[in-house]
């Protein structure tokens, strides 16, 4: 059974959730109500700042006290800090300290490269994307982290290398499959394995740019405007590395720290695969009535169930 924007305890992926059967969703309700949004508009009382990673200067943003319990989200490839931009002040009132940055390459992080890595290096890589996450981990304390995407996979690897520095993970629309991950896509997977990574980030940045990801007047503005300043050979880089992530659930099972896979019944790729991986790394399981951006589409039920995983974490 498909849980619609309900939280499923640890260990059991897709069984008993949250509301009781014939009550109303409030956080449901208030994503139905949300319309056209202005995504460059930040939510008022965030803090804009850069961050020194290794890569180079990381712009961020971040809500709540720096001295309360920390949450990074981290947004994947085209994505940007504003992708949380609802979910921040939910964060924020709930008594957490989030905090979000774009990746080394991307929007206002464009500057940040392997070119600044010590000895520099070419090509972005999944090293480089790992340790800028450390880094910000190491700054803020232990944290509870959400990897949106493409980072989903940097958060799982950076989980592995520094437990010490993680309180709960969140892997939100992350691919669902080690090796080729495109191969399950609705739209291209059956193209994935007969193109290289340059042709295959072109047509994702193809698809994007002709919204076939369905998002709002409002969404594809802040969207098209990324492309001016996000640079193409770190959506190139980063699209070769998710055409051979690793597969990391076994190591991810064995790891206690709470996990939470967390998705739209219309991402990307099938539902079915991502409830297969969240039972296969022992996480709790969440859908929405929303495609892969349950974090703009489907905000306040999603922070709803980081809140229940966090509770359970502590």
């Amino acid at each position: 059974m498909v849980l619609h924007g309900r939280f499923a305890g640890r260990g059991s992926p897709g069984k008993a959730g949250a509301e009781e059967p014939g009550t109303v969703d409030p956080a449901a309700l208030r994503d139905a109500e949300l319309g056209d949004v202005d995504w460059f508009a930040l939510p008022e009382g965030a803090v804009r700042s850069r961050f020194a990673a290794p890569s180079g200067s990381l712009a961020a943003v971040s809500m709540g006290e720096p001295g309360n319990p920390p949450v990074v989200l981290v947004p994947g490839a085209m994505g940007s800090k504003e992708d949380f931009s609802l979910v921040l002040p939910e964060l924020a009132a709930a008594g957490y300290f989030a905090f979000s940055f774009d990746l080394a390459g991307q929007y206002e992080s464009a500057g940040a490269g392997p070119e600044h890595l010590r000895p520099p290096r070419r090509r972005y890589d999944f090293d480089l994307f790992t340790d800028d996450l450390t880094a910000v981990l190491t700054a803020c304390g232990p944290a509870h982290v959400v990897g949106y995407s493409f980072a989903g996979i940097v958060a799982q690897l950076t989980l592995l290398k520094r437990p010490d520095l993680f309180r709960s993970i969140t892997l939100l629309g992350c691919p669902p499959q080690g090796g080729q991950s495109f191969r399950g896509v609705s739209w291209i997977g059956w193209a994935a394995p007969l193109v290289g990574d340059r042709i295959s980030a072109d047509l994702i940045v193809w698809g994007v740019k002709r919204n076939f990801i369905r998002a709002s007047p409002g969404r594809m503005a802040l969207v098209m405007h990324r492309f001016t300043l996000t640079r193409k050979d770190s959506i190139r880089d980063m699209v070769g590395l998710m055409r051979h992530a690793p597969d990391l659930r076994p190591a991810l099972r064995a790891t206690p720290v709470p996990k939470l896979v967390a998705v739209g019944e219309h991402d990307v790729w099938p539902l079915q695969l991502h409830r297969s991986f969240a039972d296969s790394i022992g996480a709790s399981f969440a859908s929405y009535s929303s495609g892969h951006s349950p974090s703009e589409q489907s905000p306040y039920e999603f922070t709803r169930d980081l809140l229940r995983l966090f509770g359970s974490a502590s």
